[in-house]
């Protein structure tokens, strides 16, 4: 049996362990196995395509000559936003057999998809709710999303897995409370359990009772994001990031909306695209485009804030996380375990929609606050590494006649003709939600696909085929060429740091990055400390559509949400490649610089925010 499928054999059954006064209980009921169909031969010629190992993406350059179209040769939808949902409905489609197009204002995950919690999950919080206030619509809605949550990890090994999350107990009470409600939630198990180094043995006034552990899913959410944009490239999807719509093309006796006018932010040259349907995935920003087709549309959007810091991997023992489902203020507590890092958070509070959300700094003293209260070590506000704040695109249905219930759920709407709407939800749901938006397109536009929706049995790119252990091949086989300051080139040993770091990013694409390395004399690290090479920028401004600074600091690698001054020393080196391979000036670099400087301001760290209580000094 092989790795990925011994994985998602632990992925079904259920292992919740407490822990109290030394002794540990581990229940494993078997859950039924997913029984979803496999060899349908559109998804066995989609796969040869997407793992094929001399494919490579089409230009920038023929995506945008592919969206530009007529009348009477549009495309089937265009796809509005490249977020997860936007990415997740480009995919769907072009393996519908439909042409699609898509168009991302920014960078594809530019918006929440890349400011997530990092997790896949069902959703612990609205748990209790579903169990103990018998609301079974909760109850639904948890289910489904660990259902989703299982396709997720299956579809991009490479880039999800399990996690174990310990939650406290500080009295009996909640021992049996959690133990209840989070066996019912759980899906994955393993045979041993390691506790949480430096969790605190008193906490609430009292001593700590038990721990209740269960599993999630953890990913690496901005390089999803990207798998799937260039996944649905390669199924035939004309995706284009950094190209905006400016206004709606609309049919002039029935109004009805036939496409966009598009403008690409590189070159400022505008075009007309034309669609049978326009699909709005444009997270929290959805009801501006809505304004769009209608002045007068009611707002489906209370965005919500959600702030998380960054600390030094000290603070979490690496292979687990720890939650406290509810505080003393009823908020939601955690800290995992993430690149190398540890990711604290988070904060749910009423926000504005802005394009770059900057964390507030009594926010991110909430955080530590919250963390100091379950921890036996020191909390400071120097090891602060980065913080960030994601906007919740929390739904209310325009069409519903009772909207005082803001949905944590998705909702799709065709409210003005040819223009679908899908918003809400979450990143784990994202396939389903976008099977369920394309669905709505085909209704609309009275499409004729091929064949039904497969991306639940669709690798990503850089999935198939990749096992765990493919790093030990590319520290045995490849060496980094690294140019010294006097520009002599000496080889250095790809070590395990980097060789697992190309194989988790990359996939079974991870040699052609190590290739790069070799040959092109690119294996130095940009950042001490961590293992991003040269030769991921020329990879992915060549096959990951990367076409600036930011697009790379922030989403292709995560060096900007792991650490800002890391990301800020790196800067130069990372733009001097990147104007090798798109030929930018010298204007165009120093105009590189400046956008990314201002870009990593709005990550709050102990380098540039100010913490004025001294709690935690």
């Amino acid at each position: 049996m092989s790795a990925s499928a011994t994985r998602l054999r632990r992925l079904a059954s259920v292992a919740v362990a407490v822990t109290a006064c030394g002794g540990a209980v581990l229940l494993t009921p078997p859950v039924s196995s997913n029984d979803r169909a496999s060899g349908h031969p559109t998804v066995e010629s989609l796969r040869q395509i997407i793992n094929d190992p001399s494919a490579v993406v089409p230009s920038r350059t023929l995506q945008e000559s592919a969206l530009i179209g007529t009348k009477s040769g549009p495309l089937d939808i265009l796809v509005v936003g490249g977020g997860a949902t936007g990415c997740g409905v480009a995919l769907d489609a072009a393996t519908r057999g439909l042409r699609v197009g898509l168009v991302e204002r920014e960078d594809f995950s530019s918006g929440t998809s890349s400011r997530s919690t990092k997790l896949i999950h069902g959703g612990v919080r609205y748990l209790e709710k579903a169990v103990f206030g018998l609301d079974y619509g909760q109850l639904k809605l948890v289910f489904h999303a660990l259902e989703e949550r299982k396709q997720v990890i299956e579809n991009a090994p490479h880039l999800c897995h399990a996690l174990p999350c310990m939650t406290p107990c500080f009295d009996w009470f909640e021992v049996v409370y959690y133990w209840m409600g989070l066996k019912m939630y759980d899906l994955a198990g393993r045979q041993s359990v390691e506790l949480f180094p430096t969790l605190a043995s008193k906490g609430k006034g009292k001593s700590l009772r038990g721990t209740v552990v269960y599993y999630d899913g953890q990913m690496n959410d901005s390089r999803l994001n990207v798998g799937l944009a260039c996944t649905a490239a390669l199924a035939g999807a004309a995706v284009l990031n950094h190209a905006e719509v400016v206004s709606f093309l609309k049919d002039e006796g029935t109004q009805r909306i036939i496409g966009a006018r598009i403008r690409d932010n590189l070159s400022g040259q505008e075009f007309d695209a034309y669609a049978k349907v326009v699909v709005n995935a444009a997270g929290p920003f959805c009801d501006s485009v809505r304004k769009m087709a209608n002045k007068d549309a009611l707002p489906m959007i209370c965005p919500s804030s959600g702030v998380h810091i960054v600390l030094p991997d000290y603070y979490s023992p690496d292979g687990m996380g720890l939650i406290v489902p509810k505080t003393k203020d009823g908020r939601v507590v955690f800290m995992l375990p993430w690149l190398g890092r540890t990711i604290a958070g988070t904060t749910d509070s009423s926000t504005s929609i802005t394009p770059l959300p900057e964390p507030n700094e009594n926010e991110i003293q909430f955080i530590l606050d919250a963390i100091c209260d379950y921890l036996n070590v020191k909390v400071r506000c120097t090891d602060v590494l980065s913080a960030w704040s994601g906007i919740r695109p929390l739904a209310v249905d325009p069409n519903a006649k009772n909207t005082e219930s803001i949905s944590r759920d998705h909702v799709v709407s065709e409210e003005y003709p040819g223009l679908v709407t899908i918003t809400g939800g979450k990143w784990t749901t994202y396939r389903s939600m976008a099977e369920d938006a394309v669905n709505a397109a085909i209704k609309s536009g009275k499409l004729s696909p091929s064949n039904e929706c497969i991306t639940s049995n669709l690798r990503l790119i850089g999935g198939d085929g990749w096992e765990p252990s493919l790093f030990t091949a590319l520290a045995q086989q490849y060496v980094r060429m690294k140019k010294s300051d006097g520009g002599k080139v000496v080889p250095g040993v790809m070590d395990t740091a980097a060789a697992k770091h190309l194989s988790h990013a990359y996939g079974t694409l991870a040699e052609r990055v190590a290739t790069i390395a070799q040959n092109e004399n690119l294996g130095k690290r940009l950042a001490h400390g961590y293992p991003y090479l040269e030769a991921e920028v020329a990879y992915c401004a060549r096959n990951e559509y990367c076409e600036s600074a930011i697009d790379f600091i922030a989403r292709r690698s995560r060096l900007a949400f792991l650490d800002t001054d890391a990301a800020s020393h790196a800067l130069p080196r990372i733009i001097e490649i990147l104007a090798t391979e798109h030929n930018w000036d010298k204007s165009r670099q120093k105009e590189e610089m400046q956008k990314a400087k201002e870009f990593l301001e709005t990550f709050k760290s102990s380098k540039n925010a100010h913490f004025h209580d001294g709690k935690h000094q």
